[in-house]
């Protein structure tokens, strides 16, 4: 079947086309995207604003075209932190269903950190052994640890980079202050709760997942996308350590051409590196290896599992 998923996002709205069947992985048909950044439209109140929302509705309507075109039998919609934890979720989540028809589940963190960690499995496979697995998207951090396909323990955590960015560093570049005071804050955050994660054991494998490991993992030196998917790429800590202070120092057009960094995320590459330094310390973690299948897939390979084998 043709396989649509609909991931409206802190970042962004993505759909993915998929050609799938129960058994197989998902090949890629189509991909539909557009930057909103919700993270960083909510208002004072912790809601999203009108201008959001009416540009959330277009794209979504877009978006439903777009997967109508390529011949989707079936779009699986899905809305992650930003819509999740706005203060007016229900009245965005109500005005979307009567303008385009689309009728979005919104995934709890514990959800999301789940079905990341599935793609991860799946995309490693069993030798891999006991998975650690990190997500850094636009407003959480998923942390999910495990040996089977559903993981022992997993914590979401609202320390995502466009709600760091916007909260804890307005300045271009971000004043010294503004950054020591976000590291000592995502250290507090983390730190309580690497005794849930350390009490099953050390992982065998540390995989990363999202747009922000990737980009960070290719300023570190690692295979640009287009060597494709099966390119092993890792990040180190080392690497962290000696870029943070970097992309601390950069205003933002300036982190906009390192490689691999996009115009749109360019401001929060740096609350990302961050989050990805300290999780990495806490966690003891040298060097992880980057998994190019993150909650989209897994959203997929979820749906496939119920579909009936022939």
């Amino acid at each position: 079947m043709r396989l649509g998923v609909l991931d409206v996002g802190s970042n962004t709205v993505h759909l993915l086309v998929v050609d799938a069947h129960a058994g197989a992985r998902p090949l890629p048909a189509h991909s539909h995207k557009a930057e909103l950044r919700l993270a960083e439209l909510l208002d004072e109140d912790g809601a999203i604003g009108a201008e959001g929302v009416d540009r959330l509705a277009t794209t979504i309507a877009e978006a439903v075209q777009a997967a109508e075109d390529k011949g989707c039998e079936e779009v699986l919609s899905f809305a992650t932190s930003a819509v999740r934890e706005a203060t007016n979720a229900d009245e965005v989540l109500a005005r979307v269903k009567r303008e385009t028809g689309v009728d979005l589940q919104v995934l709890s963190g514990a959800e999301e950190a789940r079905l990341t960690f599935l793609a991860a499995r799946r995309w490693f496979g069993w030798s891999a052994g006991k998975l650690l697995v990190l997500d850094i998207g636009g407003g959480s951090l998923e942390i999910a640890y495990g040996i089977d396909e559903d993981p022992d323990a997993v914590v979401s955590l609202p320390l995502g980079a466009g709600r760091l960015t916007a909260g804890w560093l307005p300045g271009d570049p971000p004043e010294a202050a503004d950054v020591k005071a976000l590291r000592r804050h995502l250290r507090a955050q983390i730190a309580r709760n690497v005794g849930e994660f350390s009490r099953f054991g050390k992982p065998d494998h540390v995989v990363a997942t999202s747009k922000t490991f990737r980009q960070l993992a290719r300023i570190a030196g690692a295979a640009r996308s287009t060597e494709g998917l099966y390119v092993q790429r890792e990040l180190s800590r080392r690497s962290l350590e000696e870029w943070v202070p970097k992309l601390a120092a950069m205003p933002v057009a300036q982190r906009a051409t390192l490689p691999g960094v996009s115009d749109g995320r360019a401001a929060q590459l740096l609350a990302g590196a961050m989050v990805a330094e300290a999780a990495m310390d806490l966690f003891g973690v040298t060097t992880l290896e980057i998994c190019p299948w993150a909650l989209r897939e897994g959203v997929i390979l979820r749906r496939l599992d119920h579909l009936p084998t022939i």
